[in-house]
This record gives structure tokens, C-alpha cells and sequence, in this order.
């Protein structure tokens, strides 16, 4: 397990006082951690860069948006899943991260899924919208050596969670994964929801947080391996990164799933991000280090053999 930046940037000391202040309980802070600005939040619309081709369909319940650079010249895919606790539907920021990845390997196609929300539509509505989408790959040619799966916050514990589906069900899983501080644990019973509790400029200093609502779960056992990855035993899982911020509360839904994935023989790389927040890679490229998680991922993405 690799640590980097010991010493924290001027940008990232600026953004996390930003970030508290904005959390505070004088300001909109209890809206943002509890999610309710992130159901209700109305962004411009995103503009497609010159030279991409950009389709939003439908399948079956839920949609897919599919980014295409000027030009492919790889056989891999992406297959992108976004956070948001369960409860906000894609953003931009995303769209953002699907750019970041087409340019990897000189050109690859991303699918971005717009998967179902909680509270209208609790588990298992967004495990099977990922389901449909591994499949649709599936009808268009892509086996699962092609296929990565990335995914940050809540779309990285839906990608372990799509993992364990596909291998329960006698499906192949993806050789490869990028995980960005997956939300691995519903229960919240992990160390770090109580070491980090003062630290996290996002969700600390209280439990009326997105993290501890139960909306997405609704009336099912959070220990279910579909829906907190962490108690599933990680065997024939794939070859994944993990990155994570060393004051989040989530620290530990990445390093218990490093060591449960360890145990269960997969080839894990995890990068512990010192002082760094949830999400600190959306900051990309005002922030140092978010400029450094994402050279990590292309360089993971980019040794994958075809």
C-alpha cells in the first residue's frame, strides 16, 4: 500500500477550508451532507468537446451515455459507474471523469451509466441497471478482459457489488477495476467512521449524513454483499486500484477491502492520499494531487495487456 503527499498542497489546505465552510452547520452544510442538494441540484448543460461524439440511451430501465474520441485505437472499454450516495443521478463531473478516461490508451469508447435512485428506486434497482449494461457490452462484442470498470464513492461499491453478481451468477468479471474511495460498507461500521469523524470536511461531525440515512437499502439487511461489498469473500474479483483520502471518513471501506481482496488472492494497488478528502480527484487540475491520482489511474489503465 503506497502513501503519497505527506506534504499537502496549498490548493488542497485552500479547498478543504472551503469545503468546511461550506459544510458548516451556519451555511448549507446539513443540505450537502444529507444529500438533499445533491438530489435537487440543477447544472448547465455539458458540452461535449470538439472532435468526441457523445449518445445518451436507453436500456431497459436505465441509460447509458457514451463518450467516443476523435479517435479508438484500443479494443478496451470503460464502463463507468458515478457516486452520489445512491440518491443523485449522473452529473457533470462525471461526464468530466469519462473524458479523463477516453484519452487513456489513445482512445478507448466510456459508457457512463445513469443508473435508477433511491429513495424512488432503493436496491436492487441500480445493481440491476448495472447488470443490463454489462450485458449490452456483452451483446456489442466486448468479453470481460476488455472491459474495465471504474467507478467512485457509491459507483465503486456498485462495481464490487457488480462483481459478485456476475460471478455468482457463472458470468465472467472484469479483469480490471479503478476504485475512488468506494463506498464499501452501509453499516458504517468500519474504524475510520469514528477516527475520522472530526477530520472529514465532508461528512463528519454528524449522523445525519447520506452515509447513515439507509435510503438506499430501504428494508434490506445492509449486510448484504450486494449492498456493502465488504462482507463478500472478493474471490475472482479483478486486478483493481484503489485510491482514498487519508482523512474520509470511508478510509476504511478501502483498506478492509484491500485486505479482504488480498486475502482472497487478487492483484491490488491502493494508494492512501494523505489529508486528502472524499471525491479530492473531481479538483482535477486545480489540485496537485488530484493531478496525481489521475496520472495513477492512467498509468494502471494504460499497462493492462490486450
Amino acid at each position: 500500500m503506497d502513501k503519497k503527499n505527506k506534504e499537502i498542497s496549498l490548493q488542497a489546505k485552500m479547498l478543504r477550508k472551503c469545503i468546511q465552510m461550506a459544510t458548516s452547520e451556519h451555511l448549507i452544510g446539513p443540505k450537502i451532507k444529507d444529500g438533499t442538494l445533491r438530489k435537487k441540484v440543477k447544472e448547465p448543460q455539458w458540452h461535449c468537446p470538439e472532435g468526441y461524439s457523445f449518445l445518451r440511451i436507453q436500456v431497459k430501465k436505465c441509460y447509458v451515455e457514451i463518450l467516443t474520441p476523435p479517435k479508438i485505437q484500443s479494443n478496451m472499454v470503460v464502463l463507468q459507474m458515478h457516486g452520489g450516495g445512491y440518491i443523485g443521478r449522473m452529473k457533470n463531473a462525471y461526464r468530466n471523469y469519462a473524458k479523463e478516461y477516453a484519452d487513456m490508451r489513445n482512445g478507448m469508447k466510456v459508457y457512463s451509466l445513469d443508473y435508477r435512485v433511491a429513495p424512488r428506486h432503493p436496491y436492487p434497482a441500480a445493481l440491476h441497471d448495472a447488470v443490463a449494461v454489462y450485458h449490452l457490452l456483452e451483446s456489442l462484442g466486448y468479453d470481460s478482459g476488455q472491459i474495465i470498470l471504474a467507478g467512485d464513492s457509491a459507483g465503486g461499491g456498485l462495481c464490487l457489488a457488480l462483481c459478485a453478481y456476475l460471478r455468482d451468477h457463472g458470468k465472467s468479471v472484469p479483469a480490471h477495476a479503478v476504485l475512488m474511495s468506494p463506498w464499501t460498507d452501509l453499516t458504517a461500521s468500519g474504524s475510520s467512521y469514528e477516527e475520522n469523524y472530526t477530520k472529514d470536511p465532508l461528512f463528519g461531525n454528524t449522523k445525519e449524513s447520506m452515509i447513515y440515512s439507509g435510503e438506499y437499502y430501504a428494508g434490506h439487511d445492509p449486510h448484504d454483499p450486494y449492498i456493502s461489498p465488504i462482507f463478500d469473500s472478493f474471490k475472482e474479483f479483478p486486478r483493481m486500484l484503489f485510491q482514498v483520502g487519508s482523512i474520509e471518513m470511508l478510509l476504511s471501506d478501502t483498506l478492509d477491502a484491500v485486505a479482504k481482496a488480498k486475502e482472497a488472492g487478487c492483484k491490488v494497488d491502493c494508494t492512501v492520499y494523505d489529508g486528502m478528502f472524499h471525491e479530492f480527484q473531481m479538483a482535477n487540475p486545480f489540485l496537485p494531487e488530484a493531478k496525481k491520482a489521475w496520472q495513477e489511474v492512467k498509468e494502471f489503465i494504460e499497462r493492462i495487456k490486450e
